[in-house]
């Protein structure tokens, strides 16, 4: 599956102490109980509600879109336990996504945070399983090596590249250089299908510190 496309920005994700709840995700709530449970770096919010489902909003001008997620939910949810998609939808102030809730325990909660031998070799377990499980031959989408530097040379024939948000090892290199070195990419080691944002916030736990599913895959 496809890389989650992140930029620097002000915002680092995380569990907003509280938040604003916009319009749309007010009148699909129809009146459940609504709780921010996280935002993320673009300035999207992730609401539970009513304890069945949850509701992800992202303002207009971040960049988020939710097709390309709901495809991939769909296809997943074939073979692994993943959010189902039950509304998605835009307006003028943003867009949103409505999934149904799956059982199990964010991997970052405090019950999980407090026991990092339970929590860490179950994150790794899950991550063997959905690349064990995933098919590669029938997935649909791809990120690969191309696709990635195809998506650099566009960007770099748009505009400018920003070199300040780079690690350090090829900061101050010149641009040209670097897009002639990765031109030449060693050759695919083992293909898999990735999450796309693989890590603790994106993982369930059930009462046994076993996964119980997937969310946010981008």
């Amino acid at each position: 599956m496809s890389a989650c496309a992140k930029t620097r920005g002000a915002r680092i994700a995380g569990r907003p102490a509280e938040a604003v709840v916009p319009e749309p995700v007010r009148r699909l709530a129809a009146g459940d109980p609504v709780r921010p449970v996280w935002r993320n770096e673009l300035g999207g919010l992730t609401f539970a509600v009513g304890g069945d489902r949850y509701i992800k909003w992202a303002p207009a001008g971040s960049g988020i879109g939710w097709a390309g997620e709901v495809a991939r939910l769909g296809w997943a949810g074939r073979f692994l336990p993943v959010p189902e998609p039950l509304n998605t939808g835009h307006d003028s102030a943003g867009s949103w996504l409505v999934t149904r809730a799956l059982a199990g325990t964010n991997a970052v909660d405090s019950r999980w945070l407090a026991r990092p031998e339970l929590a860490v070799p179950a994150l790794g377990r899950g991550l063997r399983r959905l690349h064990d499980t995933l098919p590669v031959l029938s997935c649909p989408f791809s990120w690969s090596t191309a696709d990635r530097i195809a998506a650099i040379d566009e960007r770099a024939r748009l505009g400018p590249l920003d070199p300040g948000s780079w690690h350090a090892e090829h900061a101050g290199q010149p641009i040209p250089m670097l897009l002639r070195r990765l031109a030449d990419p060693p050759p695919d080691d083992r293909l898999v299908v990735c999450h796309g944002d693989a890590c603790a916030p994106n993982v369930l736990l059930d009462d046994a510190a076993a996964v119980a599913g997937y969310v946010d895959l981008c």
